[in-house]
């Protein structure tokens, strides 16, 4: 793998020892509108490593993907580079259909200490914004870093991260190196689509990337990363991620694969 796709800082010491058993890993979701590829392919890549998921959202009631990013209606000649390719929508539909999926459990009856590692997939949808402003999450979130147990978050995932506060008030991604969405990309795929879609692209006013850098103790811990405008596969994990202790991070679906990789990876220390 060239050195470049995947950052690592390893700053908290090296983690514990793992257990014969499997972890059992969360995935919380929005009602509806995250993203496809965001979701499956960490799904499908960990629970062919063996591993165990659960989902919550906020009901109990089935998540639904973004149906664009799925389907892409209304995304014009643009649907074959904006929407989830075919990695993603095969793995989002396998995942649908998978028993864990169809019956996750409400945010409120989360119990951190039933779980070895959380994952906080993105999406853009307007949508998203229960779950990126959910309090129950951000003190689970919270939960989990104070643990010291494995938090990977992609794309507007790591705007829940940001947001989750630690005892003392600072975000729990204070003093960490982080990678995000890149405004370039935000701004990139808002301004390609705004004739038509309007704000679609746009969740907040304030874009990912400076959201987050807000909450990190210093502007460079913000690592942008290569420039790329492929998405990796499972023959080539090449897309970037940024791995921070037992914290991993990454930018959009293109760096789906190479994401899950390290959470695998995380998870087999």
């Amino acid at each position: 793998m060239p050195a470049n796709l995947t950052e690592r800082f390893n700053f908290r010491g090296a983690p514990p020892r793992a257990t014969s058993a499997m972890p059992h890993i969360l995935i919380p979701l929005p009602s509806h509108g995250f993203d496809p590829s965001e979701t499956g392919i960490p799904w499908r890549v960990l629970t062919q490593a063996g591993h165990h998921i659960s989902f919550a959202t906020p009901d109990a009631a089935p998540a639904t993907a973004d149906p664009r990013m799925v389907t892409g209606q209304d995304l014009g000649k643009l649907a074959p580079i904006l929407r989830a390719d075919a990695h993603g929508r095969a793995a989002y539909a396998e995942m649908a259909a998978s028993p864990a999926f169809r019956a996750p459990i409400a945010y409120a009856d989360i119990n951190p200490e039933t779980y070895q590692a959380l994952i906080l997939p993105g999406g853009h949808a307007k949508s998203m914004r229960p779950y990126l402003e959910s309090p129950v999450l951000q003190r689970v979130t919270a939960a989990f870093f104070a643990a010291d147990k494995p938090v990977g978050a992609i794309c507007h995932g790591v705007v829940l991260a940001a947001r989750s506060q630690r005892a003392d008030g600072r975000s729990v991604l204070h003093g960490r190196k982080t990678t995000a969405l890149l405004q370039s990309q935000e701004m990139l795929a808002y301004t390609l689509t705004r004739l038509w879609l309007a704000d679609y692209y746009r969740t907040y006013p304030q874009t990912v990337e400076a959201e987050v850098t807000a909450a990190l103790a210093a502007p460079g811990d913000f690592i942008r990363g290569p420039t790329s405008f492929s998405r990796d596969t499972p023959a080539k994990p090449n897309g970037f991620a940024v791995v921070d202790g037992r914290y991993v991070s990454a930018r959009w679906p293109g760096d789906a694969h190479r994401f899950s990789a390290e959470i695998v990876r995380l998870l087999a220390l």
